[in-house]
């Protein structure tokens, strides 16, 4: 199993970005995908999950309304798109794969390597 992540970058405060992570390996259609992000000198933190037909999502506290996750089963793709991107969003944001929405929130079985989204202020 391969978890591509890619669209990080250096942007201002208030900036968008969105989040792709082609996936490889796995029957797409039947994994829950999340996001999780890393701060520096900070744990590892669920970000936000979907299941698999893309109706249900779940989202941390500290994002949302402000982070929009989705999936395209045909792309085997997960988006996170970002929005009102503040300083403390900085992190490397890894997407992840599971078979049940308990575990991807807590330990998913399968991570993809992240994308570093800086934002300044």
């Amino acid at each position: 199993v391969q978890l591509q992540a890619s669209g990080g970058g250096l942007v201002q405060t208030g900036g968008s970005l969105r989040l792709s992570c082609v996936a490889s390996g796995l029957t797409f259609s039947s994994y829950v995908m999340g996001w999780f992000r890393q701060a520096p000198g900070k744990e590892r933190e669920f970000v936000a999950a979907i299941r698999w037909s893309g109706v249900t999502t779940y989202y941390a506290d500290s994002v949302k309304g402000r982070f929009t996750i989705s999936r395209d089963n045909a792309k085997n793709t997960v988006y996170l798109q970002i929005n009102s991107l503040k300083p403390e969003d900085t992190a490397i944001y890894y997407c992840a794969a599971d078979t049940t929405t308990t575990r991807i929130k807590t330990s998913p079985t399968y991570w993809g390597q992240g994308t570093l989204v800086t934002v300044s202020s």
